[in-house]
């Protein structure tokens, strides 16, 4: 149930707007925003924990209205409706405004008719999702903590835009005791519609993608490659770039700062994203976040379900409430909030706190209450910065 909205005057509520304008599932007072979390498997529901306690400290503050629904998914949907796919959480996921997913995945369910992973493999498609944006940067303090020297490391903020639905994983295979196939194709559409997210995110970051391929041997990279150009017509202010893969991947690790905006296909993606995750020092501190043309956008932290650590708070919820701070800004459009979140998480880390895949001894929980900690502290000053511009104004109580 919602909470009345205040009676401000119109000058003071539009100081506390985000920039640009709200989707309007939240626009309205008497509309909900619906955020299905599914947290899976592993560590799954101890990180989305975390994160949606964050949300909620947002959502309460603002007022935002967030619903948060919880269903199973993975290894938990077929422990509770023998399916990693339930068709009640395909309803709710295809009737929210966003999807949260912590993990998926575990030996538990290695020998399961359909696996979990089978799930998520579903959920993409049935959200028409074809887009996966994966951020890696290295946070100025935190340079130590990268493989890399301080001085290749430093200044590193890469978005790694990956194409989900084509190429090798979703094209004919076929397998004997002798030879095997896999078929790997690509559309117009396929490329033309990953090639608008890449330049529509350049565009809100530094103006430059790069488009890796394989244009040298693949047949599919050379038609990657002259569709990519001719959309890039469409963004004159973006700078285009190619690189082949194999000269990527040293690129990443020799010159990660060359690199803006990384457009790739399916399985190159799949590659140079997880090697990248480790340019900031553990893939645990990663979110990502996966659309479509429209509908809910999908976000979850790029790690897996871990079930060997599963149940012991140890695990990093970093990740996961990076990419609630994606949802936020990425599927809300709600920047200033994010932003909040954002530098709540980054104080934490700046001020030391580490958990065991960084060195550290900070419990799962006990990290993200030293997030929500820092985030309530934003919290108050945005209140009382408002707080004293109505007083100055002299049109709220």
């Amino acid at each position: 149930m919602l909470r009345p909205t205040p009676k401000r005057c119109g000058r003071c509520a539009a100081a506390s707007r985000p920039a640009r304008a709200r989707p309007d599932s939240i626009e309205g007072q008497d509309q909900v925003t619906r955020i299905v979390v599914l947290p899976g498997d592993g560590i799954g529901p101890e990180v989305t924990n975390e994160a949606i306690s964050c949300l909620e400290m947002l959502s309460d503050h603002f007022e935002l209205g967030l619903r948060f629904e919880e269903h199973p998914f993975g290894g938990a949907g077929i422990d509770a409706h023998g399916d990693p796919l339930p068709e009640t959480t395909l309803h709710a996921c295809r009737n929210s405004d966003a999807v949260f997913l912590g993990a998926v995945g575990g030996p538990k369910w290695d020998k399961a008719e359909k696996r979990p992973e089978v799930g998520l493999l579903g959920l993409r498609s049935a959200l028409g999702l074809f887009a996966n944006l994966r951020p890696s940067r290295v946070i100025p303090g935190l340079e130590s903590f990268s493989p890399l020297k301080a001085s290749i490391a430093t200044g590193a903020d890469v978005l790694v835009v990956r194409e989900l639905t084509g190429g090798l994983y979703f094209g004919e295979r076929t397998q004997s005791d002798d030879f095997a196939s896999d078929l790997c194709t690509y559309s117009r559409v396929e490329v033309e519609r990953i090639a608008h997210v890449a330049f529509q995110e350049a565009r809100r970051r530094g103006s430059k993608v790069t488009s890796v391929d394989k244009a040298n041997v693949l047949a599919t990279s050379k038609l990657w490659r002259r569709i990519v150009e001719e959309v890039a017509a469409g963004y004159p202010d973006v700078t285009l770039d190619h690189m082949y893969v194999d000269a990527a991947a040293m690129a990443l690790v020799s010159a990660p700062g060359r690199f803006d905006v990384i457009l790739t296909e399916n399985l190159f993606g799949d590659i140079l994203s997880d090697q990248l995750s480790v340019i900031g020092g553990s893939i645990g501190l990663l979110g990502s976040a996966s659309r479509g043309a429209d509908g809910p956008m999908m976000f979850e932290p790029i790690h897996g379900s871990a079930p060997d650590i599963a149940g012991l708070d140890i695990a990093n919820p970093a990740g996961a409430i990076a990419s609630a701070a994606m949802l936020l800004e990425i599927g809300l459009g709600l920047h200033e909030h994010a932003a909040m979140l954002n530098n709540a998480l980054e104080q934490v880390l700046l001020d030391g706190a580490r958990t065991a895949d960084l060195g550290g001894d900070s419990t799962c929980s006990s990290f993200g209450a030293q997030v929500r900690e820092k985030l309530q502290e934003r919290l108050d000053r945005h209140s009382a910065m408002a707080g004293h511009l109505a007083i100055n104004r002299g049109c709220c109580a």
